[in-house]
């Protein structure tokens, strides 16, 4: 009786042990060789990520959309998108949240000895644009040039197209300026190319000084809130991750394949520009920045980008804090 009694404690002693040790997994829905990839290689042969509160299951996407499409279907639990869309989810009644990855967007970009040097050099000009109408540094490069008494939208001869496209378009001298995602811009200017203002730059220009992330980390929050432990474990690792990347040459040369970049000035410059969107602070200043940022563009696009919410939706932001 005393030696059932304790191989039953023994048995409940092994079974609480491996209950207590046990950690939440995160599924999380990144594009292959994306910069997400670089900080979560980073952030797995990180020692303190041994004693976190999750493992992290990567399932690699084939484009953002695939990455929505599987969040909202509850194939992941975690992606990285923008603000913007998850406030028009939120409006919808939906309880997506977001918390901030990078403040880096795009960029327009021109050859070194090109003449265009301000944006009313642009007139007249093939300009190369990613992401369509509705891209956000489009429609902030054109509210840019409107208190410039410019109009982009009739005054330049506007060439959509996917980002490598317009890549080699420019390389082509078949445009004359390139607005494109910084990691293509980036490249180019590995290559001698110039830029006259990036995505941080316009909002600055435009009279918002906090610095406003333009992508973050997108999961619902019930979930989050199940798991708010190894959620918080995840973003902290994640921000930790992303620091080492910037000031570990040691880390930084195990990303190096995954950049697909094969010279070193254009692994350079995309390290330089990745480490330049790391998110410094985020609080209540940056999120009301976010905020006028969103009536802005709600107001260029027309409603098209934001919805018909007249602000942001409360919510929005997730807190380590919380």
């Amino acid at each position: 009786m005393k030696l059932n009694a304790l191989f039953i404690g023994l048995c409940m002693l092994v079974s609480g042990h491996s209950f207590a040790t046990e950690k939440t997994t995160i599924r999380i829905g990144v594009l292959a060789f994306g910069t997400v990839d670089w900080e979560l290689s980073a952030l797995q042969n990180a020692p303190e990520t041994a004693s976190a509160d999750f493992k992290l299951d990567i399932q690699r996407l084939a484009n953002p959309e695939a990455g929505k499409i599987a969040l909202q279907s509850g194939a992941v639990d975690m992606i990285v998108s923008d603000w913007i869309w998850v406030s028009k989810l939120r409006a919808t009644g939906s309880d997506y949240t977001f918390y901030p990855y990078s403040s880096t967007s795009g960029a327009l970009v021109v050859a070194d000895n090109s003449p265009i040097q301000t944006l009313k050099d642009l007139k007249g000009k093939r300009l190369g644009i990613a992401g369509g109408e509705l891209d956000k540094n489009w429609l902030l490069l054109q509210a840019l040039a409107q208190k410039q008494q410019l109009d982009l939208d009739a005054q330049v001869d506007k060439v959509f197209g996917a980002p490598p496209l317009l890549n080699q378009q420019i390389k082509q001298n078949r445009i004359d300026a390139v607005l494109n995602y910084w990691h293509f811009a980036a490249r180019l200017e590995a290559q001698g190319y110039r830029q006259i203002i990036d995505g941080k730059g316009m909002i600055k220009a435009l009279g918002i000084d906090e610095e406003v992330p333009s992508l973050g980390y997108v999961f619902k929050q019930s979930w989050a809130m199940n798991h708010k432990k190894a959620v918080n474990d995840f973003l902290a690792a994640s921000q930790q991750a992303q620091n080492r990347l910037c000031t570990s040459d040691a880390v930084w040369q195990k990303v190096i394949p995954l950049t697909q970049a094969k010279d070193t000035p254009t692994q350079n410059k995309l390290r330089q520009r990745y480490c330049e969107g790391r998110i410094e602070q985020w609080g209540e200043p940056q999120q009301q920045a976010a905020d006028r940022l969103y009536a802005m563009l709600r107001t260029l696009s027309n409603n098209k980008l934001t919805g018909d919410s007249e602000s942001l939706q409360p919510g929005i932001f997730w807190s380590i804090e919380q």
